[in-house]
């Protein structure tokens, strides 16, 4: 049979489709948790210091996590117990909580979570990478991304159901995120399938990061920039709710903020999948800068157009979709710019320095809106994002660079 005759393996495979649905389930349960834990810190007497503490000790935990996850799963035979262990940490430490009496065990209950989220995220990466072709990257990296998204979309409307459901009994929803979360530990395990692979040689961190190519190092610089500027958007849903509040009154403009961030969460579901779709036909260095643009834009829109409910409601889709583009095109990226049996480190590193990124960006951008306001402190983010733009589109397409001299 010759090579046009034969079929082509299609790109929603099995493993395609159970890391997908193992995203949706899984994020549905974290954040059903995220949702109520402010207001479940609140009935402990606490300030909201403590809700800066334990989200940054958590994502600095789990950006560490990805990284050594990374680096250790490249040297085994079968990444996929790594990935099962991962879910089922993140599932118990959700679920714990309940348990808590008092801030520091949410804290402790959060970063174990969260350790175990950074543990499975490269593993689960690198396995949908090895499970398609390289010309569906992109579709079968926004496939996940628009189920993960979903996700967020149901695990919040959830949350405030159960609610009203348990009088706001708060230890009897947290034990309900098991569900969820134990259905995405039992897709990895039964559903999901890992195909054979020569791990690489044990060498040193240091040597291994050296052997990725320089330009997957150039991709990082302006990943790098562009994540120094990309702040958490729960400072969206403050400044809308900032800019509503005189006009609408303080309930409803909470309200008000909280449904333009389901909006955000919908736009960023649909067009992950669309994001992905366009990077298998279009050169993908050049769909990412279009996403990292849309960031300045939105940015600059803040800055210089008045905030009324319409201008918000552009403001939040334009931040869905830039979103949807970055997490989706920065992996299929990463996929393609690597060879690989160094998938593992790669999507490891990559996902610490948008950690890192994610930590800095919210804390300078937070610190800039106190001290010099909103123009200072999002000029800064419209700075970094178009200058992350400018370097993704002057590198090279990546189909060429992704070649190996064999190929």
């Amino acid at each position: 049979m010759s090579d046009e005759s034969k079929p082509r393996p299609r790109w929603l495979n099995k493993t395609v489709l159970g890391i997908g649905l193992a995203s949706l389930f899984s994020d549905w349960s974290h954040e059903m948790a995220t949702t109520v834990m402010p207001a479940f810190l609140a009935t402990m007497g606490v300030a909201a210091f403590w809700v800066g503490l334990i989200e940054g000790v958590s994502d600095g935990l789990s950006s560490f996590a990805k990284m050594a996850s990374g680096y250790y799963t490249d040297k085994l035979t079968r990444r996929k117990p790594v990935a099962v262990i991962g879910y089922l940490v993140t599932a118990l430490g959700t679920a714990s909580f309940g348990l808590a009496t008092a801030a520091w065990h949410v804290l402790m209950a959060r970063a174990f979570a969260w350790l175990g989220r950074g543990v499975r995220t490269p593993v689960r990466k690198a396995l949908l990478a090895g499970s398609v072709t390289k010309e569906t990257y992109g579709r079968a990296f926004g496939f996940e991304r628009m189920m993960d998204t979903l996700g967020a979309i149901v695990g919040p409307a959830s949350a405030f159901f159960l609610l009203g459901v348990f009088n706001h009994h708060y230890p009897s929803l947290f034990a309900v995120t098991l569900i969820p979360s134990l259905i995405a530990v039992g897709l990895i395990a039964f559903v999901v399938r890992e195909k054979e692979r020569k791990p690489v040689a044990h060498v040193s961190f240091g040597e291994r990061l050296r052997m990725l190519p320089p330009s997957f190092r150039k991709f990082l610089v302006a990943v790098g920039l562009f994540g120094a500027g990309d702040f958490a958007h729960t400072l969206l849903i403050l400044l809308a709710t900032q800019k509503l509040t005189p006009e609408l009154g303080a309930a409803k403009a909470a309200s008000f903020a909280v449904g333009l961030y389901v909006l955000h969460n919908v736009f960023y579901a649909g067009f992950a999948f669309i994001a992905g779709w366009l990077a298998d036909r279009l050169p993908k260095h050049l769909v990412l800068a279009s996403g990292y643009a849309l960031a300045a834009v939105m940015a600059l829109m803040i800055i210089f157009l008045p905030l009324t409910l319409w201008t918000l409601v552009g403001i939040f889709i334009l931040g869905g979709v830039y979103v949807a583009v970055e997490e989706t095109l920065e992996d299929s990226f990463c996929a393609e710019l690597v060879s690989e049996e160094h998938h593992g480190v790669a999507f490891g590193t990559l996902a610490t320095v948008n950690g890192v990124g994610d930590f800095l960006s919210s804390i300078i951008v937070g610190v800039l809106w106190s001290w010099a306001g909103t123009t200072a402190a999002f000029g800064y983010s419209a700075i970094l994002f178009t200058a992350g733009a400018v370097l993704v589109a002057s590198m090279p397409p990546m189909r060429v660079l992704s070649q190996s001299p064999g190929s």
